[in-house]
C-alpha cells in the first residue's frame, strides 16, 4: 500500500503541473511532422530511411517515431496485410509470415504454441485486451477479421506498459480510420478461395462493404464482411482434420467507428466490433500415427456431436474523448471499452461423463492517459506520460450442459502508471516507466470435475469440493531504454523492460487438490527482459537486428506429469536474436528478408532442461521479393523455411507434450494484385505455391496421434474489388 501511495501521489501532483512550468514549442513541433509523417506511412515508394520514420502508438501511448522507440518494433502496414490477406484471412498466418520473433502459425483456429520470443503475447484491439490471461484459450489473434485493419503494431519483449499478459510482448491490431476528404467512399470487394489439389468440396467464398467519408465535423468508418471458407485439404488432398480447423467456416465480421470532432482541440470517437467464427461440417477426425509421415490425421465424413465449434461472438466496444490541452499544454486521452467474448472447442471425452467446453470473457475497462510535454533547453526536452488502467474481468470455463469446469474468476485490476521521454538534444532518448499492478482474484466455491489421463484412461482429480476465496497481487515493474540516432547508418538502443501475469490461474483452479483457494500454489509471473538493437539505412538498403535475454524466477510452463496436465512453477530463462533486411535492387524490385532464433530452458531439481515447442519455436527464415513490373500491377513471391528443432529424447520410444522434434520444411507463397481504371483491382493469392507437402510446426511438438495434422495443399484465393 505505500508503494501505491506513493504512486499515486505522484500521479496527482504531475496533474497538477501548470501551464507556467511547462513548454511545448519543440514538442508542438514535433507533432506537427509526426502527423505528416504518420499520412505517409500507407504506400512504401519512399526510401528505406524513411520506414524508420513510421508512427507507433502501441510503445508509449501516444504517436512517435520508431526513431524514438528503444525498443524492437515490427509494424505490419495496410499494404502488408493486403498482400498476405490474398494468401491467407486466418491472422495467425499474416503474422506468422510477417512478424520476426513470432511463432509460426498453427494452421487452426486457435494460436497455441504462437509465442512472441518464447513467451505469451497480449493481444489487443485499439488497445482493448482480446487475450484471456485468467484462462488462456489461445483464440486471441483470430478476434476480428483482418480486412478491418489499418496496421498492426507489434511490441515485443516483455513490457510494462500495457500490464497483465504482456510476458513476450503485445500486438495491438489498429483499426482503419476515416477518410477525411470525401462524404462518402468506400469499396466492394468479392472473391472465392479453393484448393488446387482435389478442388471438390474445397470452395469458399467471401464479399465485404467498406463506407468512409466526413460530413461537416462528424467522420466515420463502417465495414462488413461474410466469408465461407470450404474445407481445406493436404498435399496429398486429404481433408484436414476439422478439430481446430479452417474448414468449413463460416465469418462475420462488423465494424464501426464514428468519429466527432467537437473543436479544433477536442474529440469523442466511438468504435464497434462484431466478430464471429463458427463451423459448420459434415467432417469428424480421425488420428493418425504420430510419427508415420504418410499417416496423418484427417477428416472424414460423420457427424460431429455438440454445438459447432468456434467463436460465436467477440463484441468490442470503446469510447474515447481526445483533448489537446486539455489541462495548460497537458493533453489528455480516456477511453471507456468493453468485451463480450464467448469461445467454444470441440466435444470429447476430456471430461468425466464428456462434454463440449466453452471459455466466456466480460471485461469492462477505463483508461486514463495524460501527456506533458516540457522543454528546459535546446538539449533537454520531451514528454511525461502518466494514466491510470482500471479494468473488470470475469472469466469461467464451463460445458455446454451446464456443468462448471473453471468457476467464474473475478479479476479487478488498478494500474497507475507513468513514463518519462528525455530528449538530450536531438539525438538521443532516455525513457523511463514504472507501472504499480494491484489485483484482485475472487473465486467463488467449486467442485472439480474428472479428467481422463490418457496413460492408462481413467478419470483424475474429479469431485473435490475447493473453498473459494480472494487472491491478491501487487507489483511495481519498472522500465528504462535509451536509443541513439545521430547516425542514419546506425542507430543502437539498449533496453530494460518487467512484465506482470497472473499465469493462467484457471488451469491451475481446473485439477485444484487443495480444498481452498488459498492453499494452491497460485502466484503470479514476473519476467526480465534484457534487449540490445539497433537499426539503420545506407542508400537503397535498411536492416535492424536485437539480442536479447529474458528470465523470470517462476515461470509457467504446460507439461504433462503420469497423464496429466500440470502448470510447472520453475526458474526460466530465454534468449535469442532477430535479424532483418530490405534492399531496392531495381526501382522495380524490392528484396528482404528477416531471420529468429530464440531458446530457453527452465531448471527442474537443480537441473535445466529446454522449453517445449508451445513455448519455443524453431528458428524462421522469411524472404521475399516484390516485383512491379507496371505501376498498377505488383507481384509478391515470399518463402518461409526452418531448420527444424530436436532437443528432446523419447521415452519408451515416445514424446510427450511439447517435446516432439520439429522437421525441416520450405514453403513458398505468391500475391498479386491488377489495377485498371483506376479504382478496380484484381487481386489473387496462392497458398503452399509449389504443394509442399510438410506437417505444421504445432502438430510435430504436440506428439500426439489426434494431433497429428499436415499444412494446407495448394490453395489459390481470387477477387475484385471497385472502389468509388
Amino acid at each position: 500500500m505505500l508503494k501505491f501511495s506513493i504512486l499515486l501521489l505522484v500521479f496527482f501532483s504531475i496533474s497538477s503541473l501548470s501551464a507556467q512550468q511547462i513548454t511545448k514549442t519543440n514538442t508542438n513541433k514535433e507533432k506537427n511532422k509526426n502527423t505528416k509523417i504518420q499520412d505517409s506511412i500507407l504506400p512504401d515508394k519512399s526510401s528505406a530511411d524513411n520506414e524508420l520514420q513510421e508512427i507507433v502508438v502501441s510503445a508509449s501511448r501516444q504517436a512517435e517515431s520508431l526513431n524514438e522507440v528503444p525498443s524492437s518494433v515490427t509494424i505490419v502496414s495496410k499494404k502488408q496485410l493486403q498482400q498476405q490477406l490474398s494468401i491467407s484471412s486466418n491472422l495467425s498466418d499474416i503474422l506468422g509470415a510477417s512478424v520476426p520473433g513470432l511463432g509460426f502459425s498453427t494452421n487452426r483456429t486457435q494460436n497455441l504454441g504462437q509465442t512472441l520470443r518464447g513467451r505469451r503475447v497480449l493481444v489487443m484491439i485499439d488497445g482493448i485486451p482480446q487475450s484471456t490471461p485468467l484462462r488462456d484459450g489461445a483464440k486471441d489473434m483470430r478476434s476480428l477479421d483482418p480486412t478491418v485493419l489499418d496496421r498492426v503494431e507489434v511490441i515485443k519483449g516483455a513490457t510494462a506498459i500495457y500490464g497483465n499478459g504482456a510476458d513476450g510482448g503485445l500486438i495491438n491490431y489498429i483499426t482503419k480510420r476515416a477518410n477525411q476528404d470525401k462524404a462518402i467512399s468506400g469499396s466492394t470487394e468479392a472473391g472465392t478461395a479453393f484448393s488446387l489439389i482435389k478442388p471438390k468440396g474445397t470452395a469458399g467464398f467471401f464479399v465485404s462493404q467498406l463506407l468512409s467519408g466526413k460530413i461537416n465535423k462528424i467522420d466515420y468508418v463502417v465495414s462488413g464482411r461474410y466469408e465461407e471458407t470450404g474445407l481445406y485439404r493436404d498435399a496429398k488432398g486429404r481433408v484436414l482434420s476439422p478439430e481446430y480447423g479452417m474448414n468449413d467456416l463460416r465469418n462475420w465480421n462488423a465494424f464501426a467507428k464514428i468519429g466527432y470532432d467537437i473543436n479544433q482541440n477536442n474529440r469523442l470517437e466511438l468504435m464497434y466490433n462484431y466478430f464471429e467464427s463458427t463451423q459448420h461440417t459434415d467432417y469428424i477426425a480421425k488420428a493418425g500415427v504420430y510419427g508415420n509421415f504418410d499417416s496423418p490425421t484427417i477428416g472424414i465424413r460423420g457427424q460431429r456431436p455438440g454445438e459447432p465449434e468456434g467463436t460465436p461472438y467477440n463484441h468490442n466496444a470503446s469510447l474515447s474523448y481526445i483533448g489537446k490541452n486539455f489541462i495548460g499544454n497537458t493533453d489528455v486521452n480516456a477511453t471507456l471499452y468493453f468485451q463480450d467474448y464467448l469461445t467454444l472447442i470441440n466435444y470429447s471425452d476430456f471430461f468425466e461423463n464428456n462434454g463440449q467446453p466453452a471459455t466466456q470473457s466480460k471485461k469492462l475497462g477505463f483508461r486514463l492517459n495524460f501527456s506533458t510535454p516540457y522543454e528546459f533547453s535546446p538539449l533537454l526536452s520531451g514528454d511525461l506520460i502518466y494514466g491510470l488502467d482500471i479494468l473488470s474481468d470475469i472469466t469461467d470455463t464451463h460445458l455446454t450442459d451446464g456443468r462448471s469446469v473453471i468457476p467464474e474468476m473475478k479479476m479487478n485490476n488498478l494500474a497507475p502508471y507513468f513514463q518519462l521521454k528525455n530528449m538530450f538534444g536531438p539525438n538521443l532518448v532516455l525513457k523511463t516507466g514504472l507501472r504499480l499492478e494491484n489485483v484482485n482474484i475472487d473465486v467463488p466455491d467449486y467442485t472439480t470435475i474428472g479428467i481422463r489421463n490418457y496413460v492408462n484412461g481413467t478419470y483424475v482429480g474429479g469431485g473435490i469440493a475447493v473453498n473459494g476465496g480472494a487472491l491478491d497481487f501487487n507489483a511495481l515493474m519498472f522500465n528504462a531504454g535509451l536509443r541513439y540516432t545521430k547516425w542514419n547508418l546506425f542507430k543502437p538502443f539498449v533496453s530494460f523492460s518487467q512484465s506482470f501475469s497472473v499465469a493462467d490461474l484457471g488451469l491451475v483452479l481446473r485439477a485444484a487438490k487443495e480444498n481452498t483457494v488459498s492453499n494452491t500454489s497460485i502466484k503470479a509471473v514476473t519476467a526480465n527482459n534484457y534487449e540490445f538493437g539497433f537499426s539503420g539505412s545506407f542508400d537503397k538498403l535498411s536492416y535492424e537486428g536485437a539480442v536479447y535475454y529474458s528470465t523470470s524466477k517462476l515461470g509457467a510452463s504446460y507439461v504433462y506429469v503420469d497423464g496429466n496436465p500440470q502448470i510447472s512453477r520453475s526458474p526460466e530463462k530465454i534468449y535469442g536474436f532477430e535479424v532483418s533486411a530490405k534492399y531496392r535492387l531495381h526501382p522495380k524490385i524490392d528484396i528482404g528478408a528477416n531471420y529468429s532464433f530464440t531458446e530457453g530452458k527452465r531448471e527442474v531439481a537443480d537441473k535445466k532442461v529446454y522449453l517445449g515447442g508451445d513455448r519455443i519455436n524453431p528458428p524462421k527464415i522469411v524472404a521475399y521479393t516484390v516485383f512491379r513490373p507496371l505501376e498498377a500491377w505488383s507481384i509478391f513471391l515470399q518463402m518461409i523455411n526452418t531448420s527444424g528443432r530436436d532437443r528432446f529424447e523419447s521415452i519408451n520410444g515416445a514424446y510427450t507434450y511439447g517435446t516432439g522434434p520439429i522437421k525441416s520444411f520450405t514453403a513458398f507463397n505468391l500475391s498479386s494484385s491488377y489495377t485498371f481504371r483506376e479504382k478496380s483491382t484484381v487481386r489473387f493469392g496462392i497458398e503452399n505455391l509449389f504443394n509442399k507437402d510438410y506437417y505444421s510446426v504445432i502438430s510435430q511438438w504436440q506428439s500426439n496421434n489426434m494431433n497429428y495434422v499436415k499444412e494446407n495443399g495448394t490453395r489459390l484465393t481470387i477477387s475484385f474489388v471497385q472502389a468509388f
